[in-house]
């Protein structure tokens, strides 16, 4: 199984690198141009649409396996990192690792971090305009509210 992990993230990582460059992106355009330009010779038929439905479907549903590692792995290697940042410098160590924290825990925490926020925030409230200042309102009082939420109990995972 580690074997297939690894060859899967490989894989994955390598896609993922290929996809994002501007010739994929050119590839895809001559794909569905050629595809385009045969219309009239198979007379628009259905097996005609099918082949560029069916392609575009598999494409798709295999891309989102493939987004979805490249970002969990992404994510991973950004929390490690500011873990490591925050373990290094004279920040609060409290935070490392509060991503498993449940949502109710994490609202509490930014509300705590809320009221000690720059002072540059602070200035550009003052220069907000009306609208700005509603919605810094709106947002603010939002996030009170979460976090005096009662707390919700963290779920157990059960072993599989």
């Amino acid at each position: 199984m580690k074997d297939f992990s690894e060859a899967f993230s490989s894989i994955a990582s390598a896609t993922s690198r290929w996809t994002g460059r501007a010739s994929a992106f050119l590839g895809c355009v001559v794909i569905v141009i050629v595809w385009a330009a045969t219309g009239p010779i198979f007379h628009y038929s259905d097996t005609w649409q099918l082949v560029i439905n069916t392609g575009t479907t598999i494409i798709t549903f295999l891309m989102v396996f493939l987004i979805q590692n490249t970002q969990n792995r992404d994510n991973a290697a950004l929390q490690a990192k500011l873990d490591e940042l925050i373990r290094a410098s004279k920040a609060k160590n409290d935070f490392i690792g509060i991503e498993h924290l449940s949502d109710a825990e994490l609202d509490a925490i930014l509300e705590q971090c809320e009221r000690h926020r720059p002072s540059a925030l602070k200035r550009y409230e003052a220069r907000a305009g009306a609208q700005e200042k509603a919605e810094i309102a709106a947002a603010r009082k939002a996030a009170t509210r979460r976090a005096k939420a009662p707390a919700r109990k963290p779920r157990t995972r059960k072993a599989a």
